[in-house]
């Protein structure tokens, strides 16, 4: 009837907060271990990732072919077939040609980032009064550096560049999420001792 000790209650949060930290950094451990060997195999890391854009493809036509049943008339239901046909097609070229899946990422991939590097400019010219708006000026010339270095070394970059790039992203969040677990595991120890 009555609680056996009144101050179970208050250890119960930082035992969760423990818990989840633990698995926040055995998660981060995870992407670090699979960002090192994205970086160590990029063509390897590349070619996993056409797979894995494949497969969302198809899932994503089948999600239009189911969607077109949704009602909403004719109409729709058309253009939500040819958007699902589009979708399965373009996965089944990425799960039949890889290579050639990779080269068309890599392409895409670069035209995305010298694009942001275009942005980025312009933005540095709307606020380049403001304090600290050299580092988006820097921010945007290795952006472009990167890009260029990509679209001009277009198609021997495709070997590289996105299983590097996805490599060294899996772990700067590997170690980010490591570093948030080590955060809130103090923050939590401090938190039980005041």
């Amino acid at each position: 009837m009555s609680t056996a000790n009144p101050t179970h209650g208050l250890r119960a949060p930082g035992t969760i907060v423990k818990k989840a930290s633990g698995w926040l950094m055995a998660i981060g451990v995870v992407f670090i271990f699979i960002g090192i060997m994205a970086i160590a195999e990029p063509l390897v890391a590349g070619l996993a990732i056409v797979f894995l854009v494949g497969w969302l493809l198809i899932i994503g036509g089948g999600a239009h072919f189911i969607a077109a049943f949704g009602g909403g008339g004719a109409w729709r239901a058309i253009v939500q077939v040819l958007i699902g046909i589009v979708y399965v097609a373009g996965g089944v070229y990425f799960l039949t040609h890889t290579l050639l899946g990779l080269g068309t990422l890599t392409l895409l991939l670069a035209g995305i980032i010298l694009a942001e590097a275009v942005f980025e400019i312009v933005a540095y010219f709307q606020i380049r009064e403001t304090g600290g708006s050299s580092w988006l000026l820097m921010n945007a010339i290795l952006t472009l550096l990167v890009g260029g270095l990509i679209w001009l070394h277009w198609p021997s970059s495709s070997v590289w560049a996105i299983g590097t790039l996805v490599g060294i992203n899996l772990l700067m969040t590997g170690i980010s999420r490591v570093m948030f677990g080590v955060a809130a595991r103090k923050f939590s120890g401090h938190a039980a001792g005041s």
